[in-house]
């Protein structure tokens, strides 16, 4: 399991992401770097030893305005590897970000359209690269209006799975910078449907939380507040294998 830190940017900037609530998100301030700089940001995680960031574009999710040259100066600047939701719900953005050096493209229920863009990417860009997200708000499942018949996590994560998608995102809005810790009983059912690596964001307080993901057999944990605040310990990270 890796502990994959977070850049959530909103106008350009990197911000503090809290229970969803974008209107209230404030300038990113953090134990780990001087700057809200997102590319600065991201070179400070990579200096601590993190090869995988995961990156919220919020500009291009509530506006579609997608910041392409942040991407394009982060995977040419770093080494690290990006995992990019940036609202995507066609090819030609998905197209966008690969171009830019985006390793793993999000397609996220919050703004996706259709089944058949999910069939359409993991066709053309393969499993490797599709990574889809449950975009939750305190369990329930955020999907467009109109989007009917997928109100539930467990049946649109085993229709995934018959699409071809071997990886997915389990990420609850409502928990994410409140520090309220995880839902367990609902991430292992996740973890027990199918055959598939999951990743997990939102409510990660401590080293233990992590444990206990680490122990459902999580693949992997989305990491943003613990990180900048300095609750989660970075010697503590690397001794157990996290970094």
């Amino acid at each position: 399991m890796k502990v994959i830190p977070v850049i959530d940017i909103l106008g350009g900037a990197a911000v503090h992401a809290v229970r969803g609530e974008r209107g209230n998100y404030k300038t990113l301030q953090s134990v780990l770097c001087s700057t809200a700089e997102p590319v600065d940001v991201a070179k400070s995680f990579e200096s601590l030893g993190f090869s995988w960031l995961y990156v919220a574009d919020l500009d291009a999710i509530t506006k579609d305005t997608v910041n392409l040259d942040v991407f394009r100066r982060i995977s040419n600047e770093t080494k690290l590897d990006l995992m990019v939701d940036a609202g995507i719900s066609f090819v030609e953005r998905s197209e966008q970000l690969i171009d830019c050096g985006v390793s793993k493209i999000i397609i996220g229920t919050e703004t996706l359209h259709s089944m058949s863009f999910i069939a359409e990417a993991v066709k053309k860009f393969g499993s490797e690269t599709v990574l889809p997200s449950l975009d939750l708000k305190s369990g329930d499942l955020l999907v467009k209006s109109g989007f009917d018949g997928y109100w539930d996590p467990l049946n649109l994560l085993n229709e995934y799975w018959l699409l071809g998608v071997t990886q997915v995102i389990v990420l609850d809005l409502a928990r994410v910078g409140s520090g309220s810790g995880l839902d367990l009983d609902f991430l292992s059912r996740i973890i027990e449907a199918v055959d598939v690596d999951v990743y997990v964001g939102g409510g990660v307080r401590d080293m233990n939380d992590l444990a206990d993901l680490e122990d459902l057999g999580v693949s992997g944990v989305l990491v943003a507040t613990a990180l900048h605040n300095g609750k989660i310990s970075l010697a503590e990270l690397r001794s157990r294998g996290f970094i």
